[in-house]
């Protein structure tokens, strides 16, 4: 395994939460009446981020084991978590914060280079 340094790990993290910013564009355009120019803007939005995610995780592959890189995607339930609070004010459970801590340490360990 290769040891993964942080900089490839913030750079794994932006693209993860780009990938969860396309659904809270997605939740948004859904919110809207189809066809309208919102619902357009809000789906080309999606579309774009997809893009760049695409381009981005296909960096990250080459840079990084695909073990660890998809150890990272995990952490999407994070930002999805921390985006639903910001964006839609839901409110986060007990479950929900036991969950993320869970996959967070699961992550780090998978992180970490085995010391």
């Amino acid at each position: 395994m290769k040891k993964v340094s942080w900089k490839i790990i913030a750079f794994l993290q932006i693209a993860v939460m780009i990938y969860t910013l396309s659904s809270v564009a997605a939740k948004l355009a859904a919110g809207e009446e189809a066809f309208s120019i919102p619902f357009l803007l809000l789906y080309g939005l999606q579309v774009l981020m997809l893009g760049v995610y695409a381009l981005a995780w296909q960096q990250i592959i080459k840079r990084c084991d695909l073990s660890v890189a998809y150890a990272n995607r995990s952490m999407a339930i994070l930002w999805s978590l921390i985006w639903t609070v910001l964006f839609f004010h839901e409110t986060l459970s007990v479950k929900n914060v036991m969950g993320v801590l869970i996959v967070f340490a699961g992550t780090m360990m998978v992180n970490s280079d085995g010391e």
